[in-house]
């Protein structure tokens, strides 16, 4: 773990802390929500995609980045829409999600297949 992710993990633990413990968190089915499951397995697979592409060579270190760092933006939006909905996300939630996977799926097929 870079120091980097090592102090944003104690930043994000210290945030927690300071939340106390009036906010309780989703609770296990707003985490485990179809449709959230659905959306997250496919930001894993793609992340394994991204990764075997890497270590195959047909990505560079620069594709694989910026990919990830993509990829990495679609979690980030899934987590603020269920924070938005009560712990789920909603089926045109979803189908936004799943149509900007759709564009990171084909870059991560073009740039392992260049023209």
């Amino acid at each position: 773990m870079t120091s980097t992710r090592k102090s944003l993990a104690v930043l994000f633990a210290l945030a927690l802390v300071g939340a106390g413990t009036a906010w309780a968190g989703p609770t296990r089915w707003q985490r485990n929500h179809p449709r959230r499951t659905e959306v997250n397995k496919r930001l894993g697979n793609q992340n394994q995609r991204i990764q075997q592409g890497r270590a195959k060579g047909t990505l560079t270190p620069g594709q694989a980045r910026a990919l990830h760092h993509e990829d990495r933006q679609v979690r980030q939006e899934e987590r603020d829409m269920a924070a938005q909905n009560g712990g789920h996300i909603t089926r045109q939630e979803q189908r936004t999600l799943n149509a900007q996977e759709n564009r990171i799926s084909k870059k991560i097929y073009a740039e392992k297949n260049p023209q």
